[in-house]
């Protein structure tokens, strides 16, 4: 790759932490990341986490718009990773047709499977601002080391997630796959599978897409970037939008990331998603 390919419009990243101090330095490896286009239930704004939910309408046409835009920009992908979410796969073949790169392998892992949100999978995110303030959806939703009670036996979804084939065929036992989650748990079940399968192929010079979810990309992000525990709450992921990544030898972040797109779009596509977790006076029903 090369730098000669950003031709979009790019807006840098500087609200979750200090740009570091790179003049003059350029990029040896770009990483691109996506968080999968709009799912049927962010548009109906519950906590969707590993029930595995298609695209909206609207995702759909985020994906595309997604792959026009990257094609707009030459990008050539070598690899695609994706979980094993069928919102996740379903943006990068999307992704892939528009660029006209259906061909290109994908590997698919549970490792960069949304996180898993416990026993609130499938309630409504400004319900619960109402019902128990939007500082603790906050906390619940964007912090590192808060994690929701754990999904049991009982719960709608149980059964639903638990006995889905997909989840037998992991590097990990049935028994041992995650009940909840927070973030720094996302982050550490993610690392193993970025730097013994991924890493290697970046460092060997492909052109690598992620396309996985809101929580796993914001881990990724603060380990590559090294965003502190405090900070990665304000880190905001819109569904649809590439994120791009220029990175050292060391595959450290040698800036913030960076959003590719129009710029007016992507910012109220951001407060689209900060304004899920906010308390609404009346609910539709």
């Amino acid at each position: 790759m090369h730098l000669q390919w950003i031709r979009w419009p790019i807006i840098r990243c500087y609200s979750c932490h200090k740009p570091k101090e790179v003049a003059a330095k350029m990029a040896k490896y770009k990483l691109i990341l996506l968080r999968h286009g709009e799912g049927a239930w962010n548009k109906e704004n519950r906590f969707c986490s590993w029930v595995d939910q298609k695209l909206s309408i609207d995702g759909i046409k985020e994906a595309q718009n997604c792959g026009r835009h990257l094609k707009a920009l030459g990008i050539e992908f070598d690899l695609v990773f994706t979980s094993i979410l069928s919102r996740s796969i379903q943006t990068a073949w999307l992704v892939l047709e528009q660029m006209g790169q259906e061909w290109v392998t994908t590997e698919s892992s549970w490792r960069l499977n949304e996180r898993h949100y416990g026993a609130l999978i499938g309630l409504n995110r400004a319900e619960m601002a109402l019902n128990h303030g939007e500082e603790q959806v906050k906390r619940w939703r964007r912090s590192y080391d808060v994690t929701p009670p754990p999904i049991t036996e009982s719960h709608l979804y149980y059964h639903e997630i638990y006995n889905d084939r997909r989840y037998k065929h992991c590097d990990v036992p049935l028994e041992k796959l995650p009940r909840s989650e927070s973030l720094k748990e996302v982050l550490d079940r993610l690392l193993p599978y970025w730097n013994e399968r991924i890493a290697p192929e970046v460092k060997r010079g492909k052109t690598v897409l992620i396309s996985a979810h809101g929580n796993s990309t914001r881990a990724l992000l603060k380990h590559l970037e090294g965003i502190s525990d405090e900070d990665i709450v304000n880190v905001t992921l819109p569904t649809g939008v590439p994120v791009l990544l220029e990175l050292d030898e060391d595959l450290r972040s040698l800036g913030p990331h960076q959003f590719i797109g129009d710029q007016e779009a992507i910012q109220a596509a951001i407060k689209k998603v900060e304004d899920q977790g906010k308390a609404k006076p009346t609910l539709e029903k």
